[in-house]
């Protein structure tokens, strides 16, 4: 049986140890993996329920890997692809009338790399055209795609390689969108792959034969430095790659998290793009896939993270790093200068020597001190808690993200061009036959589109008859468990807008008993602000339970569109004209949600407690209301429309007869928002109330 010395065990288990305590072990790994899968479905499913042309995406990388930590600040990427593009490799995968494309592979051609060149759509021949914004006329009359063409970067996007770089601010994860073509057949150039035997007996032939079905992809940006530059397109065999880290044990997922630490802690800082964590991930694979599998087991992680260090020294030697899945296609090729060679060797020569010692200065995580506190017996705080809260919050976001894309559609339709989109939606939802993740998204969609017609349908029956449907009413039913508590505040604000106050006091009553201060958190997703996370109660509900517990511990913002308006009360319906043409000028095309009536949940329940209050005649109660509306503004800080609470705060001030309060109020809103503020409308009027009852 294989033998390892004594401290290599001892420091290997330690090491475990820690890596577990920062999120890295088999139940989070698998935990962060649903989380991203399962919005990538959501994402999915919605652009082909509101699009059937619509752009597929994937998500690549760490997160969607579980290769991650909190503090190693790992961003999105994002790959999405016209599926209407037909990107071919044979002439038999010909298809008339559309946009087809043939895969260039020859000895012209960087290694890794492709020329896309266009095809007729009506016949199996090479297209005719001249040279324009989108195509390269060769001087055979051959046209071929640019690689310029990358119409997914918008305007807020840095430009970095092929990807469009969406910043994060604090609170937030950056975004690496990536436009690239798909092809359902296996590259030319990896077909040898599929045939190789490993020592290690990793990846199996199963594995193999799963990868080649998963085809490739093409990813704008050509080989530094070749002559068709401008031209090429590189390979791309993410999905199969997805496929091997799926396959790997905890230990294999170990090292390359600490391959990534120790680029991040000790090569990174000083010497930026050169080494990449896509090495770092091919290295691993390279030594998996050449070393017996009874080699990476957890009390051998020293030992295996030092083969893999190794490994990246030798390549960084020779200058190349050879593709997993296309070996002809060196990574490293133009990567090092010699003036960075030498010093990026001695830095890894110090860590591999150091057997260990290294990882103790190392910050990230705190992974220094942890293994510090384990050797001396001291115990360490587990991160699964806080790394639990946030991927239950990047979930929500990816819901919250595609209720705002059907809002955006729907906000300039009228009333009954909205019923009929959404009855669209919800058919083609409910009738598309979706099995695993994708039933779970669609199970989290259908609710929201649900909830949103019924809203509609209520504003239609409240404008013609001043009452509700029953259709109506059964159609918000199926959406009210969609969170703790915005589509009951919908049905509360509709019963109230009909005057059934007993109704409405009910449906509050209730929204307030399952509104846990110390469990559920109030979300927003409308745009970026710094959220303050932690709340003990929801972090370890987030824990023990994934995307179910969404109806038990969150609060989104409650949002009616302007074909909503008369489910909303008059104090609110001020905010769907909160800006004017100037103030439209300082707006960005995130800035949507400004065209529709949003509100925190929690401030909204308060007001129309309040309101509730005062038509029942409680004066007590009412006043109770009051006090917790002004203390959920001071106090909660996840508001992410505490100027729209300090305006119906003022209204209720207006309605108390305390003038100079209400003016505070917007004035205070003001602060917050200066711009696209429905304050100023509400101060025009107070001044107009006060100077005409002088008068």
């Amino acid at each position: 049986m294989y033998q390892v010395p004594n401290y290599t065990q001892i420091v290997s288990m330690t090491l475990s140890e820690v890596l577990a305590d920062i999120g890295v072990d088999e139940r989070m790994i698998l935990k962060r993996r649903r989380t991203w899968l399962l919005i990538e479905s959501l994402w999915n499913i919605n652009n082909q329920i509101l699009d059937e042309k619509a752009v597929l995406m994937h998500i690549f990388g760490s997160q969607s890997e579980g290769t991650t930590t909190n503090e190693m600040d790992s961003d999105i990427d994002q790959l999405a692809y016209n599926k209407t593009i037909n990107v071919i490799q044979d002439w038999s995968d010909w298809i008339p009338g559309v946009l087809n494309l043939l895969m260039i592979q020859d000895n012209s051609v960087s290694p890794g790399y492709c020329l896309l060149q266009r095809l007729r759509d009506d016949v199996p021949l090479s297209a005719n055209g001249d040279s324009d914004q989108y195509f390269f006329k060769d001087r055979t009359g051959k046209l071929f795609l640019k690689n310029s063409v990358v119409y997914i970067c918008n305007s807020d996007s840095e430009i970095h390689g092929p990807a469009g770089v969406l910043k994060g601010q604090p609170g937030y994860k950056d975004l690496d969108k990536v436009f690239a073509l798909h092809c359902t057949t296996w590259p030319q150039q990896a077909r040898q792959w599929l045939d190789q035997q490993y020592e290690g007996q990793w990846p199996s032939a199963e594995m193999q034969q799963y990868c080649s079905r998963t085809g490739c992809f093409v990813v704008c940006v050509g080989c530094q430095g070749s002559k068709h530059e401008h031209l090429e397109w590189r390979i791309s065999t993410s999905l199969a790659e997805r496929c091997l880290m799926f396959n790997l044990n905890i230990t294999q997922i170990r090292c390359y998290v600490l391959m990534k630490v120790i680029l991040k802690a000790y090569i990174t800082p000083f010497f930026q793009d050169v080494i990449s964590s896509y090495m770092c991930k091919t290295v691993v694979f390279h030594c998996i896939a050449n070393t017996h599998s009874n080699i990476w087991r957890k009390n051998n992680l020293l030992s295996c993270l030092t083969q893999c260090l190794y490994l990246l020294y030798t390549n960084i030697i020779n200058e190349n790093c050879p593709h997993f899945i296309i070996p002809r296609n060196n990574l490293m090729r133009g990567k090092i200068s010699p003036a960075v060679k030498p010093y990026i060797l001695e830095i890894l020569n110090n860590i591999i020597n150091s057997e260990g010692v290294a990882l103790l200065g190392i910050k990230c995580d705190y992974l220094g001190f942890r293994l510090h506190a384990k050797f001396n017996d001291l115990s360490s705080i587990k991160a699964s808690d806080f790394i639990s809260e946030g991927l239950l919050l990047d979930l929500d976001l990816g819901k919250s993200f595609t209720l705002t894309e059907t809002c955006n559609l729907l906000k300039d339709s009228s009333p009954n061009e909205a019923v009929e989109k959404l009855k669209n939606y919800i058919l083609k939802a409910f009738y598309c036959q979706y099995e695993g993740l994708d039933k779970t998204a669609s199970l989290l969609l259908l609710p929201l589109y649900c909830t949103t017609l019924g809203s509609v349908l209520a504003s239609c029956n409240i404008c013609q008859y001043n009452t509700v449907s029953a259709d109506a009413l059964k159609l918000i039913s199926l959406g009210l468990n969609t969170d703790v508590a915005s589509s009951k505040l919908k049905l509360a604000s509709i019963l109230y807008c009909v005057q059934k106050i007993q109704k409405t006091d009910l449906v509050l009553s209730e929204i307030e008993s399952r509104y846990d201060l110390q469990i559920v958190k109030p979300v927003c997703f409308c745009y970026q602000f710094e959220k303050k996370l932690f709340k003990q109660g929801f972090c370890q509900l987030c824990d023990n339970y994934n995307e179910e517990v969404l109806q038990y511990t969150t609060a989104s913002c409650v949002k009616f569109l302007p074909c909503e308006i008369h489910c909303v009360p008059i104090e609110l319906r001020y905010e769907i004209f909160r800006s004017t043409q100037e103030d439209r000028m300082f707006r960005t095309k995130n800035d949507e949600w400004m065209d529709f009536a949003v509100v925190d949940s929690l401030p909204y329940l308060y007001f129309l407690r309040y309101k509730v209050y005062s038509h029942l005649g409680r004066h007590d109660l009412k006043q109770a209301a009051l006090f917790k509306l002004i203390s959920t503004i001071k106090e909660e800080p996840n508001l992410g429309h505490r100027e729209t609470a300090l305006n119906i705060l003022g209204k209720c001030m207006e309605q108390e007869g305390r003038a100079g309060d209400a003016l505070y109020c917007y004035l205070m809103s003001l602060n917050v928002r200066r711009r696209n503020n429905a304050a100023k409308i509400h101060i025009c009027i107070l001044l107009s109330v006060l100077i005409n009852a002088r008068t």
